[in-house]
């Protein structure tokens, strides 16, 4: 990894050994059982199964309107599944609180960052970690954040929003981390930003993935999310329409 990302990887992040793809007999960490939604009488998502398993970059392709953003809210409880179950570790958590879903261990990095420009570097990555009681451990952890992303490390002190698109992405990526995460959702990461800090982000992602983390990818660049994913689906109009191997999409 080149200096000029600003990262390098150390420790581990939640989640087991990067690379294992296949499951081997394990459950999904992360799986969508027969997922349909709908807003009023409108139907978003149809019979959507999607299977994320310990140390994978998994991504979700499809255009505008494909039902890529109301999966995520699916996920992380903002919408109710009218059929079917969201499950983690095997427990259904569909149509659970956000906070709840968050607390149980899914953390999303929002399409555009989303930051409190307002306030500093430092109290973005903190205020991810207020449900934790575990002081020390968020402690060694905001410590890992900075090591990854030793960037930010020089600007704790600097208002977000001061901040190039680049370095926003790696805030909203540490932020992420330290609600310290089963499963990583991002929406829609290399939105707005110029093609050579595209390539960086995507860079970051593996390199998360490398130490550890469980990655869902929402993008539309699918070239580059097929080039750090293991595996991917593609939605069309609410429904899957292709999955396999991040290697069988490109072809």
């Amino acid at each position: 990894m080149s200096d000029e990302s600003g990262v390098r990887g150390v420790g581990d992040v939640e989640g087991v050994g990067a690379g294992d793809t296949s499951g081997n007999g394990r459950r999904p960490i992360l799986e969508l059982v027969n997922v349909s939604t709908h807003y009023g009488l409108l139907s978003i998502l149809r019979d959507v199964n999607v299977e994320i398993f310990p140390g994978e970059i998994v991504c979700l392709l499809g255009g505008n309107a494909s039902g890529k953003t109301t999966t995520l809210k699916t996920i992380l409880g903002m919408v109710v599944p009218s059929e079917g179950e969201v499950r983690l570790d095997g427990e259904a958590v569909g149509g659970l609180p956000t906070q709840e879903v968050v607390r149980r261990g899914i953390t999303m990095v929002p399409e555009n960052r989303r930051l409190f420009t307002a306030m500093t570097v430092k109290e973005n990555l903190e205020l991810w970690a207020y449900q934790r009681g575990d002081k020390a451990k968020v402690r060694e952890d905001f410590d890992r954040v900075l090591t990854i992303f030793p960037r930010l490390g020089e600007r704790l002190a600097q208002k977000a929003g001061t901040l190039s698109g680049g370095e926003q992405q790696m805030v909203a990526m540490g932020r992420a981390l330290m609600a310290e995460p089963k499963v990583l959702l991002m929406d829609e990461p290399s939105m707005g930003l110029a093609p050579i800090l595209v390539e960086q982000v995507f860079s970051i992602i593996k390199e998360i993935n490398d130490l550890g983390a469980t990655i869902f990818v929402v993008e539309q660049n699918a070239n580059m999310a097929l080039q750090i994913a293991h595996r991917g689906y593609v939605l069309q109009t609410g429904q899957v329409a292709l999955s396999d191997t991040a290697e069988g999409l490109l072809n």
